[in-house]
């Protein structure tokens, strides 16, 4: 029989693993919001440094022509931003070392589940990955295309951890009554999850340009005068998302007890796709706020999230219910 403690840590560890990995994406943001992207021009060091400078003059004289020489011009050293690129990195390094623990704690489901071993070890391969892409991110000078890429293997290898721990909950999850709920439900929430990935993807296109635009114009106000088409597309489809999601959690009100696990996570994505929104429209009416991007981007990927936790959980109820149907019939 499984240790039940061993279990138990299993489940810690990896649930603080995706809590880590989604406050790199907090860092992450917060890092492009604020132009930190290249406060370390150089990666694995910065500034060729383990721990990065504090002050430029513990730099050589001239840094300015070493880094100009490897492609980056302008290289210029601003202690804030330096060190907001280098905690974002330890956070990423963090994340590597829970991300072991994840896959090696995991060897106890060797003989009752190895998919949960395999998963596990495959999301610490992908975190090893997403090491590599953000040294790429760095290598390219922070080429859209590259950064865009980063973002949406975070948001796999979160829904791969989620996948993983709910797997290993699968009895548990077993347990909740979802026979109330109507047929088209998991429909809606399949369509639900592509909806947000489309919204995510066009808000990728929409920061993209807004780093174009940013450049041409250094005060904020004049942004929104050039945003293109597709960030009326962005904001205009955020209607319909909300609408799709608050439907979701109507029919789990109507539907399952209220101090499930089921419907506590659809409260809560109720609560993170309204503040998805009206953090979009601060960055649409105040001149997107540097404070307010990150948080805009770290709620669409708890949108996706929590949508795809209850689409496990859904799917575990299910499987389930259908052999104790089928039970009673044979």
């Amino acid at each position: 029989m499984m240790n039940f403690q061993a279990a138990l840590h299993f489940r810690r560890i990896g649930i603080l693993t995706i809590f880590a990995v989604y406050c790199v994406i907090l860092m992450g943001g917060i890092v492009r919001a604020s132009g930190a992207g290249m406060g370390c021009p150089d990666w694995p060091t910065c500034f060729g440094q383990w721990i990065p400078p504090t002050q430029e003059s513990q730099l050589p004289a001239n840094y300015h022509e070493i880094y100009a020489g490897r492609g980056y011009e302008n290289t210029q050293f601003n202690p804030l931003k330096t060190w907001t690129e280098y905690t974002n990195r330890l956070v990423g390094v963090t994340i590597g070392f829970l991300i072991f623990l994840t896959a090696w704690s995991s060897r106890i489901y060797l003989k009752s589940d190895k998919t949960i071993f395999y998963l596990s070890l495959g999301s610490f391969f992908l975190v090893g990955f997403q090491g590599w892409l953000g040294s790429s991110v760095v290598a390219s000078n922070l080429k859209p295309v590259m950064i865009t890429m980063h973002m949406l293997l975070a948001l796999v290898i979160v829904a791969l951890l989620i996948y993983t721990i709910a797997r290993s909950q699968r009895e548990f999850l077993s347990q909740i009554d979802t026979h109330l709920i109507p047929g088209k439900f998991r429909r809606v929430l399949i369509a639900a999850m592509i909806m947000t990935l489309m919204q995510v993807s066009m808000g990728t296109q929409v920061r993209e340009a807004v780093d174009f635009i940013a450049r041409e114009h250094i005060d904020r106000q004049y942004w929104r005068d050039d945003f293109p088409v597709i960030f009326y597309i962005h904001r205009s489809f955020s209607s319909i998302i909300l609408f799709t999601n608050l439907w979701l959690v109507w029919k789990l009100y109507q539907s399952v007890d209220k101090q499930s696990l089921l419907f506590r996570t659809g409260l809560a994505l109720a609560g993170l796709v309204i503040t998805a929104i009206l953090a979009g429209v601060s960055l649409d009416r105040l001149g997107v706020p540097a404070i307010v991007q990150p948080i805009h981007l770290l709620m669409a990927n708890l949108i996706f999230g929590a949508q795809f936790f209850l689409y496990s959980c859904l799917n575990y109820a299910a499987t389930k219910q259908a052999h104790t149907a089928k039970s009673i019939v044979n």
